[in-house]
């Protein structure tokens, strides 16, 4: 079996395909000034650009996971991400309340999808 990282540091890569699969490091947002639903597009446009990049797309998505700083913001948060997963296509997907790393990050998405 082959594995191929994508955008790799020393500490993670953003995207690993191995198997048959894309898993994607948690997704955060670069403008950290937007509220919830605008951080949240700005990760679904990022994840979009990444599952491209590996040979997939949101349709192939079969787990999300997602991180909310405050779950007050669950609905606001929904909001972006109904209109975002393709009708039929919405991935098994949990979402959690978490400090997450950095206090500006209002929420993290991650996924695995198949190539």
């Amino acid at each position: 079996m082959s594995i191929k990282r994508l955008h790799t540091n020393a500490r993670m890569s953003q995207s690993v395909i191995a198997n048959g699969f894309v898993f994607l490091a948690g997704q955060v947002a670069t403008d950290t000034a937007k509220n919830v639903a605008g951080q949240t597009q700005e990760i679904l446009d990022k994840i979009d650009a990444l599952l491209a990049e590996s040979g997939s797309d949101k349709t192939k998505i079969v787990q999300a996971t997602i991180w909310l700083a405050d779950h007050q913001t669950f609905n606001e948060m929904n909001g972006v991400w109904d209109a975002w997963v393709p009708e039929g296509n919405a991935p098994a997907r949990a979402c959690v309340e978490s400090a997450l790393a950095f206090p500006p990050y209002t929420v993290e998405i991650g996924v695995i999808a198949t190539v």
